[in-house]
């Protein structure tokens, strides 16, 4: 079993800066993808950031440029660097993580609790 822990939400203003931390704990082999989703009231969640093992990664259109993701993998941790952040990216912000338990073996995935980021203007 694999437990993912969020830190580093909190309220900012317009143009500000915050960094997320996101860190698997328990039982771990192989952490695969890792990333960032977000859920605004009233809204789906829908996918901020995601990083393979390797390193590549990919954005959603509305945070390219302002949101960088990364990992520390000897620390199993991904991060989310969030950089002249507007109104609308209030949001909860939940981490998101793909583990598979031994080679072969199925890939299950895990979500974070969420941590909230609210931006005001």
């Amino acid at each position: 079993q694999v437990q993912l822990v969020e830190s580093g939400g909190g309220l900012v203003q317009s143009g500000g800066s915050l960094r997320l931390s996101c860190a698997a704990s328990g039982t771990i082999f192989m952490l695969n993808a890792m990333g960032w989703y977000r859920q605004a009231p009233g809204k789906q969640r829908e996918l901020v950031a995601a990083s393979t093992s390797g390193g590549s990664t990919n954005y959603a259109d509305s945070v390219k440029g302002r949101f960088t993701i990364s990992r520390d993998n000897a620390k199993n941790t991904v991060y989310l660097q969030m950089n002249s952040l507007k109104p609308e990216d209030t949001a909860v912000y939940y981490c998101n993580a793909d583990h598979r338990s031994d080679y072969g073996a199925p890939v299950y995935n895990y979500w974070g609790q969420g941590t909230q980021v609210t931006v005001s203007s």
